[in-house]
């Protein structure tokens, strides 16, 4: 029988400082046995030199997400664009290690981590678009997104909203939320806003205890009008106020 196991599953931190430190805080009083990182690390108008250094520093698990990807790349340094901004303020090992990390882990009690979809790093993997929105999949349309991935915990991010769904073949899919950018907006059609709905930094416990599969999902208040700022200062008032709501711009508005 494996041991019982204690895993902190963390996603989408997009260079929010503060909303990292609050999580590691609250993380210290809680204790886990290890911590997974399922990327979207740094692309925002925050902290993403700051965020990327400590990050390092940890040197926990960690995939590669699909912003992860866009900011390793040669492309536009223009402030306002998150990519282009976090590209700027980033060098370029901190770039390169971006670029390095890996699509998907193995991790032990057989899970599989990895940002969006197993073979697609910009894909949602338990939510469809509708009216404008994410709303949940169908449990064979998720079924089917996996393939033949098996394992019993398959841990994804990439659309900011915490949810953990058991498949009727037994595997659980568990998304920890967003640390870091509760909210946003997509104008690539088709357009549609992600929104968690308070202006929390979210993680998830994960515990293994045999082939026991329990997930506490986790909203924690950390100085998010500090956040706000720095995105005003930075001129994004578009992360500024799915910052201090929960709520998201609409695209189309």
């Amino acid at each position: 029988m494996a041991p019982r196991m204690r895993l902190a599953v963390l996603a989408d931190i997009h260079g929010n400082l503060p909303a990292l430190e609050a999580v590691l805080a609250d993380l210290g009083r809680r204790g886990a046995d290890a911590i997974v990182n399922l990327g979207d690390c740094v692309s925002s108008p925050l902290w993403p030199r700051e965020t990327l250094e400590l990050l390092i520093a940890k040197g926990w698990p960690t995939v590669r997400g699909n912003h992860d990807r866009w900011v390793s790349e040669e492309g536009d340094t223009s402030p306002q664009s998150s990519d282009g901004y976090a590209r700027r303020e980033i060098d370029a090992a901190g770039r390169a290690w971006l670029g390095a990390l890996p699509m998907r882990l193995e991790l032990p009690g057989g899970i599989t981590a990895f940002h969006a979809r197993p073979d697609d790093d910009n894909a949602y993997l338990l939510e469809d678009i509708e009216g404008g929105r994410l709303v949940p999949a169908p449990a064979a349309a998720v079924a089917a997104r996996l393939g033949g991935l098996a394992g019993p915990v398959l841990l994804c991010g990439h659309s900011h909203l915490p949810w953990l769904l058991r498949l009727p073949d037994g595997r659980s899919v568990l998304n920890p939320g967003s640390v870091g950018a509760p909210a946003y907006d997509d104008p690539t059609p088709p357009a549609h806003v992600s929104e968690s709905g308070a202006p929390s930094a979210r993680y998830a416990m994960l515990e293994l205890d045999g082939s026991r599969v329990a997930a506490e999902l986790i909203a924690i208040p950390y100085d998010h009008d500090r956040a706000v700022r720095r995105a005003l200062e930075n001129g994004r008032p578009d992360w500024a106020h799915p910052l201090a709501t929960g709520f998201a711009l609409p695209p189309w508005a």
